[in-house]
C-alpha cells in the first residue's frame, strides 16, 4: 500500500507539517482549489494501483479496515466499488449522515442509506452488519477498481462537491459492476469538515448537482415527468422553509434550480455522461422515500424499505 495526500491548494501550513512530520507520506499538490470531484480527477492521474482508496480528512479509520474489503472486491470481480460501515466521530454507536451502513437512491433521486433517512441516524445495533449491494458508496471513504473508475470517466468535475460519488456509482452501474458495503470494516466520520450543514453552498450543491445527477442518468422517458416532479417537492421543501424563517434555504433552492436549468441549456457538454445505460440498478428504490418518512412518519430503513436490504 502506498499513502498519499492530495492538497486541494491548502492555504494553511497543512503542507509544512505533513513533510515535516510524517515525510514517508507522497504529497501531490494542486495548484488550485477542484472541489471533491476535480481534486481526486486530478490526483489519480498521478496514481499507479489496483484500487483506489479515497479517504476524506475528516474520518477516522479503525485497525484493519482496509483488509475485509479488499478481500470482499478480490473475491468477486463483478464489485466496482465498495464502503466500510461509516459510524458518526462525535456518537460512535450512531451510523453517520454520510453514508451509513450503505447508500440507496430512491424513484426520485433521493438519497437515503441503511442507518439513516434524511437527518434521521439510527443507532447501531448490528442490523446492518451483512455484506449487501447498495446504490451508492460514500465518498467519505471509498474504494474503488482503479481502471473502473477511469473507465467511468471519473467524478464529474462540474458537480465540484457532493452528489459527484452517487452520480460516479451510478455511471459505474451502468457499466455493468456493482456497489457494495462491507460492514466488517468500520470508519468514524466528523461530517462537515469543509461545508458545515445548512452551508447555504452545500445547500446549493446538493439540490444543483441533484437535478443534474437525474437528467444525466435517468431513461429520458422517465426524466420528463419525474425532473418536473422533482421541481415541485424541492420548492415545496423550500417554501415550507421560508414561511419557517429559513430564508437561506429557499433561496439556495432556487439559486439551485436557476443553476439546473442553466446546465441544461448552456453546460452540458462540460459533464459525464454514462458510457453504457443496459445494466439493473441495485439500491434502487422504486417509491418515493420523501413520502414514507414525511407523510407515513417511517424513521427508519426497515421500515421503508423492508426486506429488501
Amino acid at each position: 500500500m502506498e499513502l498519499i495526500v492530495a492538497d486541494n491548494a491548502s492555504t494553511d501550513d497543512s503542507l509544512e507539517f505533513l513533510r515535516s512530520t510524517y515525510p514517508v507520506v507522497r504529497v501531490i499538490e494542486l495548484k488550485r482549489n477542484h472541489g471533491y470531484a476535480g481534486g481526486y480527477n486530478e490526483a489519480l492521474k498521478e496514481v499507479k494501483s489496483e484500487y483506489y482508496v479515497l479517504l476524506n480528512s475528516d474520518v477516522e479509520v479503525s485497525r484493519g479496515w482496509i483488509e475485509p474489503v479488499i478481500e470482499l472486491m478480490d473475491n468477486d470481480k463483478t464489485i466496482g466499488a465498495c464502503q466500510p460501515k461509516i459510524l458518526s466521530y462525535h456518537k460512535r454507536d450512531q451510523f453517520e449522515y454520510s453514508g451509513g451502513a450503505g447508500g440507496w437512491l430512491d424513484c426520485l433521486g433521493y438519497p437515503f442509506a441503511r442507518g439513516r433517512i434524511f437527518d434521521i441516524c439510527e443507532l447501531d445495533k448490528g442490523q446492518y452488519n451483512d455484506v449487501q449491494s447498495i446504490f451508492w458508496a460514500s465518498g467519505a471513504a471509498l474504494f474503488v477498481r482503479a481502471e473502473l473508475f477511469h473507465e467511468a470517466k471519473g467524478f464529474d468535475t462540474y458537480f465540484f462537491a457532493h452528489m459527484e460519488e452517487i452520480d460516479f456509482c451510478w455511471r459505474l452501474q451502468l457499466l455493468g459492476y456493482g456497489v457494495y458495503a462491507c460492514p466488517a470494516s468500520e470508519v468514524y466520520h466528523i461530517g462537515g469538515g469543509t461545508l458545515p450543514k445548512g452551508n447555504e453552498r452545500k445547500v446549493f450543491l446538493n439540490f444543483r448537482n441533484n437535478m443534474i445527477m437525474l437528467a444525466k442518468n435517468l431513461p429520458k422517458r422517465q426524466s420528463f415527468w419525474k425532473i418536473p416532479l422533482r421541481v415541485l417537492m424541492d420548492f415545496t421543501s423550500a417554501f415550507k422553509s421560508l414561511f419557517a424563517g429559513q430564508v437561506v434555504y429557499f433561496l439556495a433552492v432556487w439559486e439551485a434550480h436557476v443553476a439546473f436549468f442553466k446546465w441544461l441549456l448552456f453546460s452540458q457538454a462540460r459533464s459525464v455522461f454514462p458510457v453504457k445505460r443496459k445494466a439493473r440498478l441495485t439500491g434502487w428504490y422504486p417509491h418515493c422515500v420523501a413520502w414514507k418518512h414525511f407523510v407515513e412518519g417511517k424513521e427508519t430503513f426497515d421500515e421503508i424499505v423492508g426486506d429488501k436490504r
